[in-house]
């Protein structure tokens, strides 16, 4: 995290993955207030600045394919923020995206860094509850590092940013991290 020169606003790295179609692109575009209707896989990746509430916060959306997936760790470096997105009605892919998550955490560049996990496409009838998806994935068992999961849908916005005050789950995130309340145990 740094601070920008003449500016008090805080700087903020976020790298969001997730493997493909689970709607990393979509819930970009939704925080960025951008229209959500047109959206094509990413073959590679996206770059977006968004200023919310005193942060600068760069997201870079990269693709989650499984030909790309290899490359994710090149990007990791200097990350202040993981946002890891799930596709909450693929239940079919949840044993993959654990594995890709666990590899993530695993990481020495992600070491303590926070997560923040959207459990996306809660609009859906088929989606599992957040609650579900964090114990099949054994957050609890994450103590070196600050974690949340958040329901949501991208595409309505619900889950993702509370219109009203444009606080979004990232900038909550983000503040935990200005103001830390948590340090991972070094063994």
């Amino acid at each position: 995290m740094q601070k920008l020169k003449g500016s008090a606003e805080l700087e903020l790295r976020i790298v969001l993955l997730g493997l493909d179609n689970a709607g990393k692109t979509t819930l970009l575009k939704c925080l960025a207030s951008e229209d959500v209707n047109t959206i094509t896989p990413t073959q590679g990746f996206n770059i977006k600045s968004v200023a919310s509430h005193g942060m600068k916060l760069n997201v870079w959306d990269i693709g989650g394919q499984r030909k790309i997936r290899p490359f994710w760790k090149k990007y990791l470096e200097n990350t202040d923020l993981l946002v890891y997105v799930i596709d909450s009605a693929d239940k079919k892919r949840f044993e993959e995206t654990g594995l890709e998550l666990s590899e993530l955490t695993d990481e020495e560049n992600l070491a303590g860094v926070p997560i923040l996990i959207f459990a996306n496409k809660q609009d859906l009838g088929t989606a599992s509850l957040a609650s579900e998806i964090a114990e099949g994935l054994n957050l609890h068992t994450y103590r070196d590092r600050v974690w949340q999961i958040q329901a949501c849908s991208a595409v309505t916005g619900e889950g993702v940013q509370v219109r009203d005050s444009r606080v979004t789950s990232i900038t909550m995130v983000a503040k935990i991290i200005r103001t830390p309340v948590f340090s991972p145990a070094k063994n």
